[in-house]
């Protein structure tokens, strides 16, 4: 009993950590105050469900899903620092996508950008580090047990990301506009910053990769 209840605190604790939602939460609002609250809401529900189908899918497919294209974990974090940088660069310089004047046109703009699926399901809910967290969770399951406690700790940190974000507009919206712009600037200097080293890493690991090859 103890065997499994350390393992469920071992998965909650590293999912909650890397995925860290009350910090990414500032970056939510920035990337989506162009929307209405409804859209927010939508946009939210959506990323965090796209989170969760990611991790359940690289939790338990996600060797095979690497082996089968020859996708590295660096190859994705390279990704991953690429798509934060252009996001962090806009969110520094407060460039704010146009704005639609219809209903219609906003609606197909959500559906056109979305952004839901990406930046923010992908990586910025459930980046390299989440993924790679689950997959060696996931080597560690010996039994059933313990991939149900995997499958339910990847639902509760989710489910507290979905919260956190559909109640952040409040809060952020006693903060004003200097107060959301300075926030905007500082999340945006954080996510580039973030960036780079996603970049670092994955270029680094290549490279003593590429290094070990030529001396074997």
């Amino acid at each position: 009993m103890t065997y499994h209840f350390d393992y469920l605190l071992l998965c909650l604790s590293t999912l909650f950590t890397l995925i860290n939602p009350i910090g990414i939460a500032p970056i939510f609002l920035t990337l989506t105050e162009r929307f209405s609250n409804s859209e927010q809401k939508i946009i939210a529900k959506k990323g965090v469900l796209t989170g969760f189908i990611v991790l359940i899918t690289f939790a338990y497919l996600g060797s095979y899903v690497f082996a089968l294209y020859s996708i590295s974990i660096d190859a994705f974090r390279i990704m991953g620092g690429i798509i934060f940088f252009r996001s962090g660069l806009k969110m520094l310089e407060s460039i704010i996508a146009r704005t639609r004047t219809t209903p219609a046109e906003t609606e197909e703009g959500l559906e056109h950008d979305d952004i839901a699926i990406s930046p923010i399901g992908i990586p910025i809910v459930t980046g390299p580090g989440a993924i790679t967290a689950v997959m060696v969770l996931a080597g560690e399951t010996d039994g059933a047990q313990k991939q149900i406690l995997l499958l339910l700790s990847i639902t509760f940190v989710m489910l507290v990301t979905l919260t956190i974000f559909l109640t952040a507009p409040k809060i952020f919206n006693r903060l004003g506009k200097s107060g959301a712009r300075l926030i905007q600037r500082l999340m945006g200097m954080i996510l580039m910053v973030i960036a780079v080293q996603f970049i670092i890493d994955g270029i680094s690991n290549v490279i003593v990769t590429i290094l070990l090859n030529i001396k074997s």
